[in-house]
């Protein structure tokens, strides 16, 4: 049986050299020296288990580090060392950053293990509830997909084709928990398993339904996200699916004052693929002079305020790939001459770095390190990967 996982992070390398010593035969220990290295070391864990983290330590303290800890490896639990002057600290820590527990410095080896040993039952229960709960909740949702499968093809397959675009438009923009993206995209048309084919076949093409017909279809998001919401845990699920016709400036529905980034990400993705899916239907009995995609692109181009303007330009990237061009997020030590930025890169006080679509060199890739250092912290950058040939190619070019 594999032993669990345990990410020890400080800036002390004795400290952590002691960790190792005294329980690498209960435990798989891991350790970092310091925050970023922490970061670092988490995102090739994904199976860690516990973490332990000095409180006070350079660059980000404990806090700030087990806060960013709760947003990578949100089933991690966290437990952050402090010495007896900084309790009202640790506490404040428990709450914001959702830490399990705290121990004073210096920690006996039985009082750390003994926590080690509590943090470890609190993940168990955590894994167990979240499979227990992800088979109930695939249960649900297969049980509903068949049946819209069954009554409305149409229906379904609308939401088929939008959850492709909409998880390709997710992975490439880099969200967290994609699958709750996932299951809104295939659950947003549940709501429309009662219309007639034709009012679902004329309303996917975009083309105008009569008064009743048209506030019937209206409907169909509130009357979705109404029966989701009764699944256990997708209450953010049935959120996105409300929202998924809301425009980026506030307008469509539902009629509330929500805008902008307000609006649920899961749902501005969702608008910008069902939107597309419509337009590229309907392209057949409209203009020839530019291929579906690009004739729905530019339409959607001229609706202003529609939609986020950084998820309508990735749909663009995706969209018009170049040949064998590949979207990756990539971190600042992958980078490599001859990959294409795909977004732009804005300083800390608000100023261009670099902008999209620029080819990448050693000198831009420099600049892009001096940009972590200034903010203390690794970034990842949206970027297109050429094919091998030409990306080693550009590499010999540079140098």
């Amino acid at each position: 049986m594999d032993k669990p996982c345990i990410l020890f992070v400080d800036d002390d390398p004795e400290i952590l050299a002691a960790y190792g010593r005294a329980l690498r035969k209960r435990y798989a220990v891991e350790t970092a020296a310091g925050p970023e290295v922490g970061l670092e070391r988490l995102a090739a864990l994904p199976d860690v288990a516990v973490v332990v983290s000095d409180l006070r330590m350079p660059g980000l303290d404990g806090v700030e580090f087990l806060g960013r800890v709760r947003e990578l490896r949100p089933d991690a639990v966290r437990i952050i060392l402090t010495g007896f002057a900084d309790i009202d600290v640790a506490i404040a820590a428990v709450n914001k950053s959702k830490v399990f527990s705290f121990l004073t410095k210096p920690c006996p080896e039985e009082a750390l293990e003994e926590a080690l040993e509590a943090a470890l039952r609190q993940y168990q229960l955590i894994a167990a509830e979240k499979e227990l709960l992800r088979g109930t909740v695939r249960g649900t949702i297969k049980l509903l997909t068949n049946l819209l499968e069954m009554v409305s093809p149409e229906a379904f397959g609308k939401s088929s084709r939008v959850k492709r675009l909409a998880v390709d438009l997710g992975a490439y923009l880099g969200i967290a928990e994609a699958w709750r993206l996932e299951l809104a995209a295939m659950l947003s048309q549940i709501g429309c398993a009662a219309m007639p084919a034709e009012t679902l076949r004329r309303a996917y093409r975009g083309d105008p339904l009569p008064g009743d017909k048209a506030y019937e279809f209206a409907m169909h998001p509130k009357i979705a996200a109404e029966l989701v919401a009764n699944i256990p845990r997708l209450r953010e699920v049935a959120e996105i699916i409300a929202y998924q016709e809301k425009r980026y400036d506030g307008g469509g529905l539902p009629p509330d004052a929500l805008a902008g980034e307000r609006i649920p990400l899961g749902a501005r993705i969702l608008k910008v693929a069902l939107d597309f899916d419509t337009l590229t239907a309907h392209y057949g009995e409209k203009r020839r002079s530019q291929t579906p995609e690009a004739d729905a692109l530019a339409r959607m181009r001229d609706r202003d305020g529609w939609y986020d303007p950084e998820i309508l330009d990735a749909l663009e990237t995706l969209a018009t790939l170049p040949d064998g061009f590949e979207p990756r997020q990539v971190p600042t030590d992958a980078l490599a001459a001859g990959m294409l930025l795909d977004q732009d890169v804005v300083a800390l006080g608000g100023t261009l770095v670099l902008g999209r679509g620029l080819e990448l060199n050693a000198m831009s890739i420099r600049r892009l390190a001096r940009l972590d250092g200034e903010r203390g912290v690794k970034g990842r950058w949206r970027v297109l990967v050429p094919p091998p040939e030409q990306l080693a190619f550009a590499m010999m070019l540079d140098g």
